[in-house]
């Protein structure tokens, strides 16, 4: 029986190949024309019932509580560890969009609270063992090793942040009225910058007033953080912060111009006790000499 079909479908195939002039072409495509199948009934309610646990969990993609804490926060955990501890310049080997994606599901699952929650924990951990590395520390490494850890805290707040966009945006924002990225800078102001502000300063103070102990770009970083983690460190020494953030200060008035005369002379003092003096010739840039070279040799040539 079904050799006899084999064979009367294909005569008609290859019939219907040579009929070059396509005569016979609707008829033959009519042989291959089968009766479309009947339609399946519809399920009663019984049988959508009878659906077991683990068919509807994987139609649903349901994140249990345990898939969190067991694969989800794991992955979030790892890469944040990277992040607080990794250089500038540092290459991090984790995929930013996987990391995005565990964030996006966690929240879509209602997990926001929990992982909040951990990511808290986590940096708190973190901050409280910068701090107590901090005080290990000796004075003349003190305020290097600050400015390390706050670059390396607020670098990494760069890339957490947006990590965790969807978390703030329908939990920290809606529910808590906060932001992510304010919550954490004030994590590194409770655990770090406030625990060490009352040794830090006057060693600040100190630098400041010995020309060249600490480089600028450091003396800067770690002024301007601190004026972010809390303005009103600024009345602890109002100088030192008005020469790296402008406007703090109020307006000078006359009765002050002579303490800032004082104050400028000294630093002049300073200047020459290191090595600096107003009309020393040779500390001229080595741009300016070629210049005057160049200048010299020109009109020398024009005589």
């Amino acid at each position: 029986m079904e050799e006899s079909m084999e064979e009367e479908e294909g005569g008609s195939y290859e019939a219907m190949m040579d009929d070059q002039n396509h005569n016979n072409w609707e008829a033959a495509v009519d042989g291959f024309r089968q009766p479309l199948p009947k339609a399946a009934p519809a399920p009663t309610a019984s049988s959508t019932i009878n659906i077991n646990t683990s068919t509807s969990k994987f139609l649903m993609n349901v994140i249990t509580i345990e898939d969190y804490k067991s694969t989800y926060w794991p992955k979030l955990d790892g890469a944040i560890d990277q992040l607080l501890t990794q250089s500038p310049g540092d290459y991090i080997p984790i995929s930013y969009e996987q990391i995005y994606s565990c964030v996006y599901k966690c929240v879509c699952q209602q997990h926001s609270e929990q992982m909040y929650s951990d990511l808290i924990k986590k940096i708190t951990n973190h901050l409280e063992r910068v701090s107590k590395e901090l005080q290990a520390s000796p004075p003349d490494l003190y305020i290097e090793r600050f400015n390390i850890a706050l670059g390396q805290y607020m670098g990494a707040l760069q890339s957490i942040v947006p990590l965790f966009i969807y978390m703030n945006k329908f939990y920290i924002e809606t529910k808590l009225n906060r932001d992510l990225k304010d919550d954490l800078i004030k994590l590194f102001t409770e655990h770090v910058a406030e625990k060490h502000i009352y040794s830090l300063m006057p060693l600040l103070l100190e630098a400041q007033s010995t020309p060249f102990q600490v480089t600028p770009s450091t003396m800067a970083n770690i002024v301007k953080g601190l004026y972010t983690l809390r303005p009103e460190w600024v009345q602890m020494a109002p100088t030192l912060f008005s020469k790296f953030i402008p406007n703090i200060l109020p307006p000078a008035v006359e009765s002050e111009l002579s303490e800032y005369a004082a104050q400028d002379q000294k630093f002049q003092r300073e200047l020459i006790q290191n090595g600096f003096t107003r009309g020393d010739q040779s500390r001229k840039r080595a741009g300016d000499e070629l210049a005057y070279s160049s200048a010299c040799a020109s009109s020398r040539g024009y005589r």
